[in-house]
């Protein structure tokens, strides 16, 4: 389905990076993980501020995508494609993780989130933002599926390891190309990985 979405000229969530990350980008440190990458708004944008970024991505199609616009800003990136349900980055090896609307099945978010925990050093960050389960109801972007929607307290749960420095479930303007537009329920999520 990825592929095929990505598959035109359009970068369908467009080319600027997410708001709330780019607000929150200060407490970013490389290296650092993105995972469900896409099209890569997100990785160059932390590239642009002189980070090292490794965005991982089911979509070979959305990554070449990304590839090209670092390319076309004179930045660098690396890219793999992945399984997000298997996906196994090395433990303790990142200073930060973002995950941008990184929407899976509840049982496999929570296997990847447990994966991803282990993989930041001690003091690392994690940055979240993803639709809430208040959104299921709008048609401004995010899935269909209740169970493929987060909550401030599953993401507690999610990461035990990790100190919130901010958990919150907001509702915001988002305007993210033509799928993610408009009055929307978001969950955001910045937590520091225990000593």
């Amino acid at each position: 389905m990825w592929d095929e979405r990505y598959a035109g000229e359009e970068f369908i969530y467009g080319t600027e990076p997410n708001t709330f990350l780019a607000e929150n980008s200060h407490y970013l440190s490389s290296p650092v993980l993105s995972i469900a990458e896409g099209e890569g708004r997100n990785a160059v944008y932390l590239a642009s501020r002189g980070l090292e970024v490794l965005g991982v991505d089911g979509s070979a199609v959305g990554l070449a995508k990304a590839a090209k616009l670092a390319a076309s800003r004179g930045l660098n990136i690396r890219t793999e494609v992945t399984d997000l349900a298997t996906y196994t980055p090395a433990d303790q090896y990142f200073n930060g993780v973002v995950s941008i609307s990184a929407h899976l099945p509840g049982e496999i978010r929570k296997a990847l989130h447990q994966r991803v925990e282990k993989c930041l050093r001690p003091g690392g960050i994690i940055l979240l933002e993803a639709y809430a389960k208040a959104q299921i109801n709008r048609d401004t972007g995010g899935p269909k599926d209740v169970d493929m929607l987060m909550s401030k307290a599953a993401l507690e749960a999610e990461f035990p390891n990790c100190e919130p420095i901010m958990a919150r479930e907001i509702e915001r303007q988002v305007n993210e190309g033509r799928f993610h537009n408009g009055l929307a329920s978001v969950v955001q999520f910045i937590a520091r990985k225990k000593a």
